[in-house]
């Protein structure tokens, strides 16, 4: 992808409109735009970094704050005249210190970024952590406790109690994505998976 594919005939100040997706949430973080100078510099350094209009320079996000967006992937609109961007923000988007600059629910992609913290208890094992004794202790063990708490749902569920299936449905959530770790499952894999037996 160069810069020069892009259509910039609509904005008039060939500025190219970027908008920024956390990699792992797929959180809306943010809007900035690029110039051609900008749009390299990202490639390159593998960093947002944008132009800033009010400045009139290039802005690396983060450059102050240390609050980088490590780019993953990225990928143009049908039209060529927009860039979506998948990046890992390492700390707060926005400069109020939120994860985003969009007011969206912060509980917004939590599933996945759970899945994230608990890929890194499994890389780090720290000690004391339940999640590194579950990992010690294996697929059999997590595999019991996700037994556990799906009976515990199920029960719950049968008997009506929405606020107690709430608790027990997120105990099973969590053993499972425990589970999914220690056998190298993604939740990508999972949706891969249903997708085809969609289709």
């Amino acid at each position: 992808m160069k810069f020069s594919d892009f259509n910039l005939s609509k904005t008039g100040d060939g500025l190219l409109p970027v908008i920024v997706q956390d990699a792992t949430t797929l959180k809306v973080l943010m809007l900035g735009y690029m110039n051609e100078e900008a749009f390299d510099k990202s490639v390159s350094e593998g960093r947002v970094t944008f132009f800033s209009r009010s400045k009139q320079r290039l802005w690396t996000k983060g450059e102050t704050s240390g609050n980088f967006l490590n780019i993953v992937e990225m990928f143009s609109d049908c039209d060529s005249d927009t860039l979506l961007i998948k990046a890992n923000p390492v700390g707060p988007t926005c400069h109020r210190g939120t994860t985003a600059c969009f007011d969206t629910p912060e509980d917004e992609g939590f599933i996945r970024t759970l899945a994230g913290v608990i890929k890194g208890r499994h890389e780090q094992m720290p000690e004391g952590s339940y999640t590194t004794k579950l990992f010690i202790k294996g697929p059999k063990v997590i595999g019991k406790k996700v037994g556990e708490e799906c009976t515990e749902s199920i029960i719950e569920a049968v008997s009506g109690n929405r606020e107690r299936f709430i608790y027990e449905a997120s105990d099973l959530v969590y053993h499972t994505l425990v589970l999914m770790e220690s056998m190298g499952v993604s939740i990508a894999d999972l949706e891969s998976e249903l997708k085809l037996r969609h289709s």
